[in-house]
């Protein structure tokens, strides 16, 4: 097995679809190549890893045949022939002039290359930019995909509504074709999907006029992207099914990768929302009381006599979302401002100070 995905993932064989997302979200923020200390190949490693065990027909290809399953990245060894050199058949005796392909051939003798599986559209991937806010409450996007969509008119069958379907005459109603090729092992005989029925042994009497038989045509479809609460920046939101059409087959998913926009004075930490404030010296001898903004709006925040610079207050429930009744806090980190110049009359107080030892 080329990749152990399970292993990359740090989970078990048997781990539920929520233990794969929750590894993956947590590995994803660890190794994302953004932030300091990131790893760009152990992210996508790690993000191959998710792509493959979150879609159940992947994962129990996986589990079947383990990373050189029809789909995977099993790299050179994919093909069992792995360590064979074949570069010593270009300009084999016999062969000038003569068109074969190894992949075809191999294709052909160990399960066909994948072929007569059920087909999947293909994947699209999008970007989205949410403010501050919207990261941290969650949110509701709407947008609009052009993409390969079922046809509406005859809902993928390529008929005309109402038309009966007849044997296909290109395979005889076999959804296949034989073809004789010649190559360097002599004349073999392939089998290869019928590309007029698409292997279906069967077409409508009378094509779809919207469609022109295709079951499918380019269109635009609106989507609704749920955006959960406490997401990070450069996550990666996966809709199943909703990635381009495949006439008589599977669509692809729909990968939204969220981008946040940074805000004014908050940063995130972990589950907190951090805030530096900007104190006078009084107040932090004295004790004093500042207005904040907060993502809920204003609260005032009352400073305590006696405190030190780079010291943190701590307002419990005003973070990050982590369910529905619990959230983190909001901090803020205190930093004592020094007068850069003192009037006759601060100076003369300050040295009464100094006097008694303050």
């Amino acid at each position: 097995m080329a990749n152990d995905y399970y292993k990359i993932l740090g989970i078990n064989k048997d781990a539920t679809k929520d233990d794969i997302k929750k590894a993956f979200r947590k590995l994803a923020h660890q190794y994302h190549p953004d932030k300091q200390g990131g790893n760009e190949a152990k992210f996508k490693e790690i993000n191959e890893a998710y792509q493959i065990l979150s879609d159940d027909s992947k994962r129990a290809s996986y589990d079947t045949y383990g990373s050189a399953f029809p789909g995977g990245n099993a790299g050179p060894q994919a093909n069992g022939f792995g360590g064979f050199d074949f570069s010593g058949f270009q300009g084999f005796n016999g062969t000038e002039g003569m068109e074969f392909d190894l992949g075809d051939i191999f294709g052909d003798f160990f399960g066909n290359g994948g072929r007569g599986q059920i087909k999947r559209g293909r994947d699209i991937s999008i970007d989205l930019e949410i403010p501050f806010a919207e990261s941290v409450f969650g949110t509701e996007r709407k947008v609009l995909i052009s993409k390969t969509l079922v046809c509406s008119e005859c809902h993928g069958t390529g008929g005309k509504p109402g038309t009966k379907m007849k044997k296909c005459e290109t395979c005889n109603g076999q959804g296949k074709v034989h073809e004789a090729k010649r190559t360097i092992f002599g004349n073999i005989s392939t089998v290869r999907e019928c590309s007029t029925c698409i292997g279906k042994g069967e077409v409508p009497s009378e094509k779809c006029g919207k469609c022109h038989g295709a079951g499918a045509l380019r269109g635009q479809e609106e989507m609704r992207i749920s955006i959960p609460a406490g997401i990070s920046n450069g996550e990666v939101i996966r809709m199943s099914g909703k990635g381009e059409a495949a006439p008589g087959g599977i669509a692809g998913d729909l990968y939204a990768k969220i981008h946040c926009l940074p805000h004014a004075f908050l940063k995130r930490e972990g589950m907190n929302l951090a805030m530096n404030l900007d104190i006078k010296l009084s107040d932090a001898l004295l004790g004093g009381e500042y207005p904040i903004e907060t993502l809920d709006g204003k609260i005032s925040v009352k400073i305590p006599e006696g405190v030190a610079h780079g010291e943190i207050l701590r307002v419990r429930g005003k973070g990050v979302p982590m369910d529905k009744t619990h959230r983190g806090d909001f901090l803020i980190k205190l930093n004592i401002k020094l007068p850069k110049k003192l009037s006759r009359k601060a100076r003369k107080l300050f040295e009464d100070l100094k006097e008694e030892g303050i």
